[in-house]
């Protein structure tokens, strides 16, 4: 297989979930890594220098938290956690060490995929300049000039609206949890605040969003915190 490919480090303990990711991303345009356990993965990680880690929380030798911290100590790779349906605190905390994105098991190939593109697109990203503008649908947010337009009208937002709505377009394409965003909006002191961001999504929502109720851009994960959908 070509060597530009990008690769994949799979860290998973159930061989038929490790099949189904193998014989997915093979046929996607990615290499792949294989392990079974914490302490091969990051043996693997550190070895192989991988362009994303595939990560289940739930390994035999040691928590996969213990080993999003340890990778975060000396990489930026993209990591995509897989997690099961009970498992939202896991969730959190994993994002919070600084993992970039998570799927809940059971999952399918099409969201997989879409996944691990949006985690290396935003790799790609990391030490670049700041995107100049979002836009997706009717949406625009031009950084720069701070401006936000719908349909090609300038919607007025409150100062911390617009910061709210500009840390997200920073990341457009991830789960940022609650205490990411109120870190970044508000300050280390607001960190468990999340009433805080419930009722200025739902101000950005009535402004933004052609069905308020149905948000096309600003979706809520459940439990964890927010994503900026581009389409």
């Amino acid at each position: 297989m070509t060597p530009s490919l990008p690769l994949v480090l799979l860290v998973e303990d159930e061989p038929g979930i490790r099949r189904f990711l193998r014989v997915t991303l093979a046929h996607n345009g990615f290499r792949v890594a294989e392990a079974a356990t914490a302490v091969e993965g990051l043996d693997r990680a550190a070895a192989d220098r991988p362009d994303l880690v595939v990560l289940d929380l739930g390994l035999p030798d040691r928590d996969g938290l213990d080993v999003i911290r340890e990778i975060r100590e000396w990489s930026r790779v993209p990591i995509v956690v897989l997690s099961a349906r009970d498992e939202e605190r896991a969730k959190v905390a994993a994002l919070d060490l600084g993992a970039d994105d998570y799927l809940t098991k059971p999952f399918g190939a099409a969201e997989l995929l879409a996944r691990l593109r949006v985690a290396l697109r935003h790799a790609e990203r990391v030490g670049s300049p700041e995107p100049a503008a979002f836009e997706a649908g009717e949406l625009r947010v031009d950084l720069a000039r701070r401006l936000v337009t719908r349909g090609g009208a300038e919607v007025h937002l409150t100062p911390i609206e617009y910061n709210l709505l500009a840390t997200l377009v920073k990341h457009a394409g991830r789960v940022l949890t609650h205490r990411q965003l109120l870190n970044a909006v508000w300050g280390p002191d607001y960190g468990y605040e999340a009433h805080y961001l419930r009722v200025y999504m739902a101000q950005l929502r009535r402004k933004l969003e052609a069905d308020p109720g149905n948000p096309r851009h600003l979706r809520t994960e459940t439990g964890v915190g927010y994503r900026l959908v581009a389409d």
